[in-house]
């Protein structure tokens, strides 16, 4: 990403230069800025700041750069706010400004004080405590829902992190392959893959995050891996880019999904098309059951529509993945667990939230070219991690 920006600020310099100077109109000379991962950072201090590339379009605005990209400019509703990065001296409709802290770069973007923004262009802001998001709202009623970071910013920390770890549950000690990706960091994304990019299709684990240039991959939904048609049907919600990809009407199983920014969630199977119509969801697989709710155990098998009590009592090699309160991803494998044994090991590991996936022969975890846990079949999907 770095690289890309870098050469977006080259590419601009030299288009710049080419151009005549500008005329009164800021604008006449202005080139558009490209869109970016969006982001609200809450510092130990307790101030607020926004990705301000995440903005552009929001509420009809523009974003636009001036003197060789030293000064940005979002105009909204004819109200034009200029910034500079390291400044807290600014300027509104031209007239001199003093914010409450200076805009800075880090991880590629522009971060202004969410103060000004508001200020400026009478935006409100509604804070949500889980996940850990806020929605900006302006005059017009337009509304854009952004992940908020804290404490340490994102791209402080490491992307991915893996390590071999042992839960003790009920006098019983579980060994588990746990890979922690920070969602939230600028170069991190997910995405689904169905193998052979076509439902029904069988692939192996590593060729689909190899071939998907990913960094993890592990398995997806539920599929029907026993039958003898060379067809494997996969179960439940599978979306990504955007775009459904698998259809799962009225079924009833917990669905993890996140959007373009990388905020994810676990939410009920019924609720998921309400979600995914909004426009808002980049990608999700549906699995369950549900394992891990605010932190604490919660089981409800039967609610999610699943028939056979065995999945209660019989253990096998297990996948799950985990959500943490501050926007980590958990992805874990282990073995011979039930699945309420498994509940406890993703609240041990640090899910705020957790759900299982497909298990048994499917169980499978890749990191950087090899198998943490491989599968013991070909699978039918996989939730993957590219970094960069």
């Amino acid at each position: 990403m770095k690289k890309g920006w870098l050469w977006f600020m080259m590419a601009f310099i030299a288009l710049a230069a080419a151009l005549p100077p500008a005329g009164p109109d800021f604008r006449a000379s202005a080139t558009p800025i490209a869109p970016a991962k969006g982001l609200i950072y809450a510092d130990a201090q307790g101030r607020s700041y926004v990705t301000l590339r995440s903005l552009d379009g929001f509420a009809d605005g523009r974003l636009t750069t001036e003197e060789g990209g030293r000064t940005v400019i979002l105009t909204v509703g004819g109200n034009a706010l200029s910034l500079s990065s390291g400044l807290a001296a600014a300027t509104l409709n031209g007239a001199s400004l003093t914010l409450k802290a200076a805009p800075f770069n880090k991880g590629g973007s522009l971060y202004v004080p969410l103060s000004a923004l508001t200020s400026a262009f009478g935006w409100t802001v509604r804070w949500e405590r889980d996940p850990d998001a806020a929605q900006l709202v302006a005059q017009d009623g337009a509304s854009l829902r952004l992940p908020v970071a804290r404490g340490k910013h994102p791209a402080d920390m490491k992307p991915i992190e893996q390590a071999a770890k042992r839960f003790k549950i009920g006098g019983k000690s579980f060994a588990a392959q746990v890979v922690t990706v920070s969602l939230l960091h600028p170069d991190v994304r997910l995405d689904t893959v169905l193998a052979g990019d076509r439902i029904g299709k069988v692939e192996e684990l590593g060729s689909m995050a190899k071939r998907t240039k990913a960094k993890v991959a592990i398995n997806g939904t539920f599929f029907d891996a026993y039958t003898d048609s060379d067809y494997k049907a996969p179960y439940g919600y599978i979306a990504g880019s955007g775009k459904l990809k698998k259809n799962s009407s009225g079924d009833k199983r917990a669905t993890f999904l996140y959007d373009a920014d990388q905020l994810a969630e676990i939410v009920p199977g019924l609720s998921f098309m309400d979600r995914f119509n909004q426009g808002a969801v980049e990608g999700a697989v549906q699995v369950g059951p549900r394992l891990v709710a605010n932190g604490k155990v919660a089981l409800d098998i039967v609610g999610e529509g699943f028939k056979d009590p065995k999945i209660l009592t019989n253990g096998g090699a297990r996948s799950a993945l985990g959500i943490t309160r501050d926007h980590r991803l958990i992805l874990l494998t282990t073995s011979g667990a039930t699945i309420p044994q498994l509940a406890e090991i993703m609240k041990q590991a640090g899910a705020w939230q957790a759900m299982n996936l497909d298990g048994g022969a499917s169980s499978g975890l890749w990191m950087n070219g090899k198998y943490l846990t491989k599968p013991g079949r070909l699978l039918s999907n996989a939730l993957v991690v590219r970094v960069g």
